[in-house]
């Protein structure tokens, strides 16, 4: 089920408290005999739904701090792996080997080994014939960029003259920081899994067919105009609270 915005469950909770609240001062004319519909039914109800919503609020923030972590150790990323490469590049290692880690890198760095070709380049290839197909570089999502990163320390690991003195370009230093970058990634997947699940129970106890806390609402302006009808005040007041659901 789609969601509407954050603000809008808010909203929703609000106006149901607000139907209670109204429906609470007719005192004993208000009496449905359904019982979802009872005042005490519809206070547990509204107690579910803010729960509900908070809970969504609290899983929320715990997935925005667990990206804002995973972005502040990807942050000097690139920086780290423009180092690595030139001090590799910066020893006895053959051709071959500064090729193969600079194609990681640039792979890394979200780079092209030859620049994209241009609107007019690909209109003079068009005209003479000739289709350009070029196939993007970047592999810049967290898991490609972990992978890749894998993959470089590897090689170096290979590569018996990458003995760098500066310790954070040491093989166990970037191993260090590749796990750290493994278990940051894996808290962000980690942190989606109970926000996934609020959202179902906050939809379901929301906006579930007749026993949703909208539904319910609507109940109780059918009833309140079965009592006082449709040209009534009361009616009228309550009549105007709105609801929005999920599309």
């Amino acid at each position: 089920m789609a969601s509407t915005s954050e603000t809008g469950h808010a909203k929703n909770v609000a106006n149901f408290d607000f139907i209670i609240t109204d429906i609470t001062s007719y005192g004993e004319t208000y009496n449905p005999s359904k019982a979802s519909l009872k005042i005490p039914a519809l206070t547990v109800l509204s107690t579910t739904s803010k729960n509900a919503v908070n809970a969504v609020s609290v899983a929320d923030l715990n997935l925005k701090l667990a990206k804002d972590a995973r972005d502040a150790a990807f942050k000097p990323f690139s920086t780290l792996v423009t180092k690595i490469i030139n001090a590799l590049k910066a020893t006895d290692t053959t051709v071959q080997v500064d090729e193969t880690a600079q194609s990681i890198v640039r792979k890394l760095q979200g780079r092209r080994a030859t620049p994209k070709k241009t609107e007019e380049q690909k209109k003079v290839a068009a005209d003479a014939g000739k289709e350009i197909v070029e196939i993007s570089s970047s592999q810049m999502s967290y898991d490609s960029r972990i992978e890749n990163f894998d993959k470089l320390i590897k090689l170096l690991t290979s590569v018996p003259q990458y003995t760098p003195n500066e310790k954070e370009l040491k093989i166990e230093t970037l191993i260090d920081v590749l796990n750290d970058l493994k278990a940051k990634n894996l808290a962000v997947t980690t942190a989606e899994i109970p926000l996934n699940n609020a959202r179902i129970a906050r939809n379901d106890i929301l906006y579930k067919p007749n026993t949703g806390m909208v539904d319910v609402a609507l109940d109780v302006k059918i009833y309140i105009k079965s009592v006082f009808g449709a040209s009534s005040p009361q009616y009228k007041k309550i009549s105007g609270i709105k609801f929005s659901k999920p599309r």
